[in-house]
């Protein structure tokens, strides 16, 4: 059985962050569809979430959505979640939040606006996704949400993310544990995936070759994950295999952070 054709039928998997080809929006986008599932790709840049989703379609032959959302706005969300349920697709059977944004400036230095704007992004936009999506899951009879969070809530930041999104990745756990426990009577699952240092384009140039090969370095695994490394786990656990696996925080570091 295919995570696409599951034990209620085939089902649509949501996924945030889908514009950039070397994000891991865009690989958790194209896993889900390589294992047949039908993909809803929102993202901010209506042009690249467009050309994304219609790259995916051709590719793997699956129904494919592509929308705008901009995921701090609640009007946005819902309109969003509003195309698919009038679109061809199946019912919505998963979600994963990707969406996010760094923030390296040091915490002297954080306006208010930045705080307001990294945490609005990474914590509120998780929020209102998870909100607009669960009546759907719930009416459905199958759901999973995988939300992303991030080493830095473990280890209180890292390399290129000081305290505003340190402290919103670590509101992605408390809520993801949270709806976790109230979703558990639908049947349906939310875990977090924490990612360490994975090798996309969110650092925008900020590193040299001399940078990277140090980084990959202080790696126990000697390399700096994939964008691909973090979608299996994201379309893992949003597989009917995952029906036992919830309120969990998925570490996917390569050894350099170990609870």
């Amino acid at each position: 059985m295919s995570a696409y054709q599951t034990d209620v039928g085939p089902r649509t998997a949501v996924v945030t962050g889908v514009g950039s080809r070397r994000g891991i929006g865009y690989a958790t986008a194209k896993r889900f569809a390589e294992e047949g599932w039908a993909v809803a790709g929102l993202d901010l840049d209506t042009d690249a979430v467009t050309a994304a989703m219609d790259q995916i379609g051709t590719d793997h032959g699956v129904p494919t959505l592509a929308h705008r959302v901009d995921v701090t706005d609640e009007s946005s969300v819902r309109e969003a979640m509003g195309s698919l349920r009038q679109s061809d697709l199946p019912p919505l059977g998963a979600l994963a939040n990707i969406a996010g944004v760094p923030s390296p400036v040091p915490f002297l230095e954080v306006s208010a606006e930045l705080w307001h704007r990294v945490l609005d992004i990474n914590l509120t936009g998780t929020f209102l996704m998870c909100r607009e999506a669960l009546p759907a899951m719930i009416d459905g009879g199958y759901g999973r949400i995988v939300n992303m969070s991030s080493v830095s809530a473990q280890m209180g930041g890292g390399v290129f993310s000081k305290t505003p999104y340190s402290a919103a990745k670590a509101g992605v756990l408390g809520l993801t544990r949270s709806l976790a426990r109230e979703m558990a009577e639908h049947g349906i699952t939310v875990n977090a995936v924490s990612p360490g240092i994975v090798d996309t384009d969110i650092r925008a140039g900020a590193t040299n070759e001399e940078d990277e090969a140090r980084l990959s370095a202080t790696v126990p695994l000697r390399r700096q994950a994939t964008a691909g490394d973090i979608a299996a786990l994201v379309v893992f656990l949003s597989s009917a295999d995952a029906a036992y696996i919830t309120g969990g925080t998925h570490n996917i570091n390569g050894g350099s952070y170990i609870a």
